[in-house]
């Protein structure tokens, strides 16, 4: 079984290539994708309509369609995991810190020289804000 942490990398490139190529997310994921990449790509799915005015919000200036889709991906699935993490199978959900620097090293790792710091401004602020609201 893989790292929750490489199940997660594999979340992001699925709902990735489904992003980018218009194919349907079961067609995206690895066959033999363990439950846990399947749930959390179909989950960060499922919440992209929340999770893209979150970084709209907070990406000023940008509209989610201006972001690339790559550095889009990382984020619906962090903020996925931040804000809902009922959605996922397993007893042991990542802290939101967590989320936060996985996504920043999958950016680090794949996107381009600014992602890095793009992504970690979006969710840092996210993670203030859910934590100064936690009803909102």
């Amino acid at each position: 079984m893989a790292r929750r942490s490489e199940q997660r990398r594999k979340a992001v490139f699925a709902l990735y290539q489904h992003d980018v190529t218009g194919r349907p997310l079961s067609e995206t994921l690895d066959r033999d994708a363990p439950l846990f990449t399947r749930a959390l790509a179909h989950a960060a799915e499922d919440y992209s309509e929340d999770t893209d005015a979150i970084i709209e919000r907070f990406a000023q200036g940008w509209t989610i369609d201006r972001i690339a889709p790559l550095e889009r991906a990382i984020m619906r699935v962090a903020l996925t995991e931040m804000l809902h993490p009922d959605a996922l199978p397993g007893d042991h959900p990542i802290p939101p810190e967590g989320a936060i620097e996985e996504a920043v090293r999958t950016a680090k790792t794949y996107a381009g020289a600014q992602a890095p710091k793009f992504v970690n401004g979006i969710l840092g602020a996210a993670l203030r804000e859910m934590r100064e609201d936690p009803g909102r």
